[in-house]
């Protein structure tokens, strides 16, 4: 159960570094969509590779930090049933959702994803409009990349989960901090539900 919380924290510091460092897409983009509102206010006209520029961004940030978001439990769920639910029962339901949900879904992805973006480099794909940005496969690529991070998140998730569960009660603590309070509601209280 050791080996399966190193090769958990393994994963998460791969796709942690990733998500960090991806995240500092969020300069770019914001001095870029400044100065095309700049350009427009005062220019009198924007630019196509701006726009598309600014797209492209966002896409990267957001897809690159998926897993990131995941192994940070920062993502959207359904709070209202999590919240009232045992840590255990929590960890179990994460495991059941990684296994059905998350990684059968990232494959497929992932699958499609990669004819996806070879097609768009087997074609030279460029933008529709005459003056927009070239290479359309480097965002395309984005997508099997960041479905692949999020894939790994989810394999982490699960194994800690797994050994929270199935696990000895001396590394509960190390592997429960997924299924422990949530980050707003119960806040106070992780402790001594990691406890139950």
């Amino acid at each position: 159960m050791e080996a399966l919380l190193k090769l958990s924290d393994g994963i998460d510091a791969i796709v942690s570094r990733i998500g960090k460092w991806a995240a500092l897409l969020a300069i770019p983009l914001m001095l870029t969509i400044m100065f095309d509102v700049i350009q427009r206010k005062f220019g009198g006209q924007g630019s196509i590779k701006l726009q598309e520029l600014e797209w492209h961004l966002h896409t990267g940030l957001f897809m690159l930090c998926f897993g990131f978001g995941y192994i940070r439990d920062s993502h959207v769920r359904i709070e209202l049933i999590r919240d009232n639910l045992r840590p255990r029962t929590r960890a179990i339901v994460e495991m059941i959702g990684a296994i059905i949900c998350i990684l059968p879904f990232c494959a497929l992805v992932i699958y499609f994803g990669y004819d996806f973006v070879l097609r768009s480099f087997e074609n030279h794909e460029v933008s529709a409009s005459t003056t927009g940005l070239t290479h359309r496969w480097l965002i395309k690529s984005t997508i099997p990349i960041g479905f692949g991070l999020l894939a790994m998140a989810g394999f982490s998730v699960f194994l800690k989960c797994y050994v929270f569960v199935f696990g000895p009660s001396n590394l509960r603590s190390r592997a429960g901090h997924y299924v422990g309070a949530t980050h707003h509601a119960d806040l106070g209280n992780k402790a001594a539900r990691l406890k139950d």
